[in-house]
């Protein structure tokens, strides 16, 4: 038996946690935003959270072998700033054609209200006794981090050790998952093949355009846009003192979206670059900086890799400027420092 609820509900109640705001009330039903961080907060670490389990299917008094299938999308892969999220949701075999006459599709072909709308719905008792949904939000901070560490850790690694990690995490808590669909991260064979190896007892597809061919993908589409927009809608500057100061009209984040690109231009600082909901390693980022930033000269710069970060806080040309004394002379002290003990 899967753990849940411990009492039956009303067809169209939900059981927000202690953290969930009310967020949206739609023909009456009620949608409660619990993405497992308080909004009030700053997304500064990566986190996962995961619905309620499904009950035991009334319907099945076998319910060991009542499976389940699970869809895998995300959401924010291409934008230069805010989170990436991953998402899964999940229905027993036996639900699945009745999920997908819910109205579930591709989560960027509906409305904001239409996303949020279907996202509620899979809040309903009725819907909870057979599905569940999880998520993966992947900070900027940690995507910049690992994107620019010298043991490079690709935006494909990240996103397939993610779809892993909540596939892992859904057979951990006991969810009997039979079948998996991916949307595709690369060539859609090679991954497919990396996921079977490592879940061989389950029956693995990735495909293209998965969120528009299976509906328990299009789901998952709908938890993982959800999510990150409600992240940014409500972000928290972890740099508090920009909380009041800097716009949030970032529009999408997507490098071709005007908003975003006027926000970019606009919101550069000569000295520290950007806030904490860029990804650094963005090329549009990258040439912004290049751009407008300006340049540091570090005491061991001579010593240094070429083509590091640093040189975006660099003007463009030679420096001819001296140097202060400063520098030399606080060095010397500390190289007759070092002699004397």
């Amino acid at each position: 038996m899967l753990a849940g609820a411990s009492r039956p509900l009303d067809e169209d109640d939900v059981m927000p946690s202690k953290r969930a705001k009310l967020s949206a009330v739609s023909d009456g039903m009620q949608m409660y935003l619990d993405l497992g961080l308080p909004m009030d907060e700053a997304l500064t670490k990566s986190y996962t959270f995961f619905s309620p389990l499904p009950f035991a299917n009334p319907d099945n008094n076998d319910n060991e072998s009542d499976g389940f299938v699970l869809g895998v999308d995300e959401a924010g892969r291409g934008p230069v700033l805010g989170p990436m999220v991953y998402a899964t949701c999940f229905c027993r075999e036996s639900y699945y054609s009745q999920l997908s006459s819910i109205g579930f599709a591709d989560s960027k072909q509906l409305t904001e209200a239409q996303r949020d709308q279907l996202f509620a719905k899979l809040q309903t008792t009725s819907v909870q006794q057979h599905a569940g949904w999880s998520i993966r939000c992947i900070s900027p901070q940690d995507i910049s981090h690992c994107m620019l560490r010298r043991t490079k850790y690709s935006l494909n690694a990240l996103a397939h050790d993610a779809t892993i990690q909540l596939i892992r995490d859904a057979l951990d808590r006991g969810v009997h998952i039979t079948k998996v669909y991916v949307d595709t991260v690369g060539p859609p064979l090679s991954y497919q093949k990396k996921l079977q190896e490592l879940f061989p007892k389950i029956e693995i597809t990735v495909a293209k355009k998965a969120d528009s061919l299976y509906p328990i993908v299009s789901a998952a589409s709908i938890c993982a846009k959800v999510t990150r927009d409600a992240h940014l809608s409500n972000w928290v500057f972890a740099e508090q003192w920009l909380q009041n100061k800097m716009s949030k009209e970032y529009g999408s984040g997507y490098p071709g979206d005007p908003k975003t690109v006027k926000w970019l231009k606009d919101s550069v600082d000569q000295v520290f670059g950007y806030p904490g909901i860029i990804r650094f390693s963005w090329s549009t980022c990258v040439k912004l900086l290049d751009e407008r930033a300006v340049k540091v000269v570090w005491a061991d710069d001579e010593h240094a890799p070429k083509n590091t970060v640093g040189k975006y806080f660099v003007r463009n040309g030679a420096d001819t400027r001296p140097r202060s004394k400063f520098f030399s002379r606080n060095k010397a002290i500390r190289l007759a420092s070092s002699l004397n003990q």
